[in-house]
């Protein structure tokens, strides 16, 4: 006796109809709910396993960005949690000396300093994005410079960007930028 993909699907159902069965085989009442804490009806769940796949269109959440549509103030926050990952996410034990992945990224020769320079430019790239004026870009910019060039002398330019933080920087002018604006 061979299953189809409908059998395996297709929730169980009770005389009350919101019984559905588990990878044990027993029975669980209630609703499915999200992590929203809204319904998931069963159908829902069905179509999904079906047509597994990325669509690009209009309705598509993540259509035209790799990271869906984000609200200012999530991409605000996502532009803060990178820039302490890359500069302050940790502390030289015995010291109060604070560093990141950049340093130590930064570590292999040639191709870390070009890897962390790009991370940081693709956050110059998402306060442009935000509405950051020209003024606030070019500051940025030269921050993102003078680590990515100074950074490419060995040991001497990972202490560099141990020291300057040049993405926690550009946070911080990001960040006073914002706080002048009117709220909407």
């Amino acid at each position: 006796m061979t299953m189809s993909d409908d059998d395996i699907l297709a929730p169980r159902r009770s005389r009350s109809g919101s019984s559905r069965a588990t990878s044990s085989g027993t029975e669980t009442r209630g609703p499915i709910i999200d992590q929203d804490g809204r319904e998931i009806r069963s159908e829902t769940l069905q179509q999904g396993f079906r047509e597994f796949g990325f669509e690009l269109g209009k309705d598509n959440p993540f259509a035209g960005s790799p990271f869906g549509n984000l609200t200012r103030e999530q991409r605000i926050a996502r532009i803060e949690a990178i820039a302490k990952l890359l500069d302050v996410a940790f502390i030289l034990p015995g010291t109060n000396i604070r560093y990141g992945i950049d340093g130590l990224i930064g570590l292999i020769p040639v191709v870390g300093d070009i890897i962390t320079t790009a991370i940081s430019l693709w956050l110059v790239r998402e306060a442009r994005a935000l509405g950051a004026p020209w003024y606030i870009t070019t500051r940025m910019l030269g921050n993102v410079a003078l680590d990515g060039v100074v950074g490419m002398v060995p040991f001497a330019g990972d202490a560099f960007d141990v020291m300057f933080r040049a993405n926690m920087r550009n946070v911080r002018l990001l960040r006073r930028w914002l706080d002048k604006q009117p709220r909407i």
